[in-house]
């Protein structure tokens, strides 16, 4: 998630917590954008500050001959919080910054936070996950709509995620009927379900047209 919009950017799926799950995820946030002006926020999962410090560090050209040295891009900042519990209620909340300076994290947070009380935190995320509960009957326990694979639980992820992006208004921006995508520039009106499901998109991979392309896929290459 972008907090400062609240655009929510992607997501990853499986069975279990792992590695290769937080891998997953990390290489998504990779391809978000430039590594240079991210500001990495995590739990106390120890997953995700090993294989951030892998997945985020790009070669070193130094002229020389060999295999270039990884290193992480300047400006990566990754910081966590860990919830110690006690009786099934948190007791202490430890923020630690891993990455980068402790200032520079502190003022990244109130920028996209937009309050000077702003703390480390997962809270927006935390919230999402909970909308995406709420929505998807196959994450609820004990319920009748179970998901038998996993591709059924994505196209479920990605249709509320895009609702949550384009249609559902947030208070918290300041303005009554405000979205996600309104509010990180993507479009200037906040969208029907009927627009949004019939939204032309071209598929991943493109076949080999011969002859004139379609219209529909001439307006999807423009919007991209």
């Amino acid at each position: 998630m972008e907090v400062r919009s609240r655009l929510w950017l992607g997501g990853a799926l499986s069975r279990h917590r792992d590695v290769q799950l937080i891998r997953a995820l990390l290489l998504r946030v990779c391809a978000c954008g430039l590594l240079e002006r991210i500001l990495l926020v995590t739990d106390g999962l120890s997953s995700y500050k090993s294989q951030a410090l892998k997945v985020f560090r790009k070669p070193l050209h130094s002229g020389k001959v060999g295999r270039p040295r990884l290193v992480l891009p300047v400006g990566v900042m990754i910081a966590r919080v860990i919830k110690r519990y006690q009786r099934r209620r948190v007791a202490e909340v430890i923020r630690r910054v891993v990455v980068g300076s402790e200032a520079e994290v502190i003022s990244r947070v109130i920028g996209t936070q937009r309050s000077i009380t702003a703390l480390i935190n997962t809270a927006y995320i935390e919230r999402l996950n909970a909308t995406f509960r709420a929505r998807l009957a196959p994450l609820a326990r004990r319920t009748r709509a179970g998901a038998h694979k996993q591709s059924t639980l994505e196209c479920g992820m990605w249709l509320v995620g895009s609702c949550y992006n384009l249609l559902w208004r947030h208070s918290s921006l300041g303005e009554e009927e405000c979205t996600p995508a309104m509010a990180a520039g993507l479009t200037n009106h906040r969208w029907t379900m009927e627009e949004l499901l019939t939204f032309p998109t071209p598929p991943a991979e493109l076949p080999g047209w011969r002859g004139r392309k379609p219209r529909w896929l001439l307006e999807a290459e423009r919007a991209a």
